[in-house]
């Protein structure tokens, strides 16, 4: 796959996605009442048990319901997965206020990476 290939798939969600998983975040994520749930180890994880690696926002192309964002995330113990929702007004208000809690989240800007 040349450079400019790569960069034109990492703008999709799939491509980063992929991305991410040949990265070892293999893991899904997702959040309840209780934390951040692994769906691969069922672990649950507190805010400050993880850190957000890097995130990435998507923009629909024809409707703004489309917009989303996927976070990179490693646990303390060492589990590296994903975490998707929507970006913007739909989001989930439950993602959101965990993701405010988590304290070490950092944006890495990579032009080889999805922007």
């Amino acid at each position: 796959m040349t450079h400019e290939n790569k960069g034109h798939e990492m703008k999709t969600l799939v491509g980063c996605c992929q991305m991410l998983d040949a990265q070892g975040f293999t893991t899904q994520f997702k959040v309840n009442h209780a934390g951040l749930q692994s769906l691969a180890s069922q672990k649950m994880y507190g805010a400050n048990d993880v850190k957000i690696v890097n995130f990435y926002r998507f923009e629909g192309d024809s409707d703004p319901q489309d917009n989303s964002i996927l976070y990179a995330i490693e646990t303390m113990e060492g589990e590296k997965g994903t975490l998707s929702d929507a970006y913007g007004v739909y989001a989930d208000p439950m993602i959101m206020d965990f993701v405010k809690r988590v304290e070490d989240c950092s944006k890495k800007v990579n032009k080889d990476e999805c922007l």
